[in-house]
């Protein structure tokens, strides 16, 4: 009985251990076979997309090389400065006005200027000088001399003035050539606001083509705007470039406190280049005219339904001036009561081409394109026709 479980516990012990090895054998084999099938799907898959990597930025500028710009700008601006300001000039003009308890009382007001040449002409601003008594220009070195005015123009608010030349030891501020001003260039002002000699003010030129209202009270076009501060006191003072060449004149602000708000106006340098030498050679500026007075239909005068709507009623001609002798017609004045209205009479509505409809528009028109001499083609409307009338400007 022993011997029977003897053979029989070492038979069953031998079955164990071979069923054991068979199932470890098994197990080795499935790892081993879907290792194999792992590595045979990683070498046949198509490889991976290339990723393009984009190209370094461009780094900044180091802190030395920004202060480097920095300082070549604050030097240019330097140099212009010292360069230019023993140009700019002080003015100061009197007038006599009649007090009704004081009786003639002296009045002063001052502005800026600067040396236009080598003959003595100092360039400032029409309404700085006007109804003038007296004028005085005091220089950087602290001369002071007496002034006479050459030639003026109110409407663009300029005016030329003559010093003795041989006690002027300044060098005159160069003119810019060319009119191509942008937007963002930048400007420099130098002048003498509330007194405070050759005061220094940057910025850029904020707009182009502004219209403003001369001393004059006219509407002048292509006005430069600028954020440099202006305040009273500058006006007549130089607006310069990046090369220190003069490229406005200070004329005017726009402030509801009297004071700088960044809005400032210079006439520029295109009218500057017409303006100055006819005020030298003539003492005056001959600005163009068509001779005629007129009504604004829509706002002054009511437009016929058959007619335009917009446009300019001759309501009067100059007698033998351009309009006159070119055949137009002038509208005929009725009253009936206390009611005033015309009858016939040509209405203007373009010059060359363009669109007229208000009185301003005519004169900027004019100012900007045309010279006394010059033909230009009035389109007019007479008794239900269009028609282009050419007709000679005249001189204002």
């Amino acid at each position: 009985m022993s011997r029977r479980f003897l053979f029989a516990a070492i038979f069953g012990g031998v079955w164990l251990i071979s069923l054991a090895l068979v199932f470890v054998l098994g197990a080795a084999w499935s790892t081993g076979q879907a290792a194999a099938n792992t590595l045979a799907t990683a070498t046949t898959a198509p490889p991976p997309a290339t990723v393009v990597q984009p190209a370094p930025a461009t780094p900044l500028p180091t802190t030395d090389d920004m202060l480097a710009l920095l300082e070549a700008e604050e030097t240019l601006i330097s140099e212009i400065y010292d360069r230019v300001s023993p140009s700019v000039v002080h003015i100061t003009s009197r007038t006599q006005v009649v007090d009704f308890f004081r009786g003639v009382v002296p009045q002063e007001g001052t502005g800026s200027g600067f040396i236009y040449d080598t003959q003595g002409h100092i360039v400032t601003n029409w309404h700085v000088i006007e109804n003038a008594n007296e004028i005085e220009v005091l220089l950087a070195d602290g001369t002071s001399l007496a002034a006479q005015v050459v030639g003026a123009d109110s409407y663009y608010d300029l005016a030329v003035l003559q010093v003795d030349a041989n006690k002027v030891n300044a060098a005159p501020i160069p003119l810019s050539i060319s009119g191509m001003l942008r937007v963002g260039q930048r400007v420099l002002a130098i002048g003498n606001p509330f007194g405070l000699d050759r005061t220094l003010t940057t910025g850029v030129i904020s707009a182009l083509g502004r219209t403003i209202e001369s001393a004059s009270g006219l509407l002048v076009g292509n006005v430069i705007q600028t954020d440099a501060a202006i305040n009273p006191g500058n006006s007549g003072g130089p607006l310069l470039n990046s090369r220190g060449e003069v490229i406005g004149i200070n004329t005017s602000i726009r402030s509801p406190s009297g004071g700088s708000v960044g809005i400032g106006f210079a006439v520029p340098i295109d009218i500057i280049n017409r303006v100055l030498p006819a005020l030298l050679a003539e003492g005056r500026y001959r600005h163009p005219s068509l001779g005629i007075q007129v009504g604004e239909l829509g706002y002054q005068i009511r437009p016929s339904e058959s007619g335009p709507q917009h446009g300019l009623l001759i309501v009067g001609l100059t007698r033998g001036g351009p309009a006159d002798n070119a055949g137009l017609q002038a509208a005929e004045v009725r009253q009936q009561g206390f009611r005033r209205y015309f009858v016939g009479g040509d209405i203007i509505t373009a010059v060359n081409g363009q669109p007229i409809s208000t009185r301003d528009e005519l004169t900027l028109f004019l100012e900007n394109n045309t010279r006394p001499g010059d033909t230009v083609t009035v389109t007019i409307y007479r008794d239900g026709e269009q028609m282009d009338v050419p007709v000679v400007v005249g001189e204002a």
